[in-house]
């Protein structure tokens, strides 16, 4: 298994955009939310733009959309019909797809309600004609196995982001057993789906079509509330701007492990915010970006 430092990432160099419009840069659009759990898409999103993307969008339940357009000015917001239980509604979602045609990459799930919406807003993603990235978190991912056929349609271009505890419970074995060899969890949804696997966790494991890799660094005090939903955003930030599925996850992994490391010694090992590790991204995309062309 490869481990992802830099060197590995010099011999995966991300596109470099032209100069020209934000457009050049990549749509992102974000589906999820719920009105208990609205901050989870401002958290992605942050690691979106922070990741370089151009332009974002956001579909959310309409009793906080107006709440995220002013904490996250740079979206478009999209406000829809939501669920007895506060979540997205399944058909409001179906009938707004042609606003998020146009998408690079699409992330689905942070702040989602757990409900049977969910997994109908997931299958009609998968079912559609986008040609875009999808990005599965949080919400949207206890019943990926049931979306195989879909899955195995876009082998190599759906990214999964579970921890330990996800993937216990997508595999039907103990939690014990994912954290004791979290390669092989990884690698069984891989092997059976054709997914792009970040199996997040003290040491997190990137599982692919391609191959596998391991992450060593960030620390602990990633382990905080929210710190995932940045991760989700930053692989599908790297995504819209033109990287191939394993790069942005790679990538992906690897700035939010390093900006983590950074705010350990500036902040502490423990008690810094998951909305403080987008700020670290882009200067760190800017110094190995520059080594990267040396």
């Amino acid at each position: 298994m490869q481990i992802i430092d830099r060197d590995l990432l010099r011999s995966l160099p991300l596109p470099q955009p032209a100069e020209g419009s934000k457009e050049e840069r990549g749509r992102v659009c974000i589906i999820g939310g719920s009105r208990e759990v609205p901050g989870a898409l401002l958290l992605a999103a942050l690691g979106a733009m922070r990741a370089g993307s151009g332009k974002l969008q956001i579909a959310t339940v309409e009793s906080r959309a107006a709440a995220l357009a002013v904490a996250m000015p740079e979206a478009m917001v999209i406000d829809l019909p939501e669920t007895s239980a506060g979540g997205l509604q399944f058909r409001p979602v179906a009938s707004a797809a042609s606003r998020w045609a146009a998408a690079n990459a699409l992330l689905v799930g942070p702040g989602m309600v757990e409900e049977r919406d969910c997994y109908d807003i997931l299958k009609y993603l998968l079912d559609s004609k986008t040609e875009s990235v999808i990005v599965v978190d949080a919400g949207a991912l206890p019943e990926i196995r049931e979306q195989g056929d879909g899955l195995r349609r876009r082998s190599g271009r759906v990214i999964v982001t579970p921890h330990a505890g996800e993937m216990a419970n997508l595999l039907g074995i103990e939690r014990a057993v994912v954290e004791a060899d979290p390669r092989s969890a990884a690698a069984r949804l891989t092997d059976e789906f054709g997914l792009v696997v970040v199996m997040k966790g003290s040491q997190t494991i990137v599982t692919a079509p391609s191959g596998h890799w391991r992450y060593e660094g960030g620390g602990v005090g990633l382990a905080t509330s929210g710190s995932g939903d940045v991760l989700a955003g930053i692989i599908t930030g790297l995504a819209a701007r033109g990287a191939d599925p394993v790069t942005a996850a790679i990538w992906g992994v690897f700035l939010h492990g390093e900006a983590g490391s950074q705010l350990s010694e500036s902040v502490g090992p423990l008690g810094f915010l998951a909305r403080e590790i987008p700020d670290g991204i882009p200067e760190l995309l800017s110094e190995l970006c520059c080594r990267s062309d040396e």
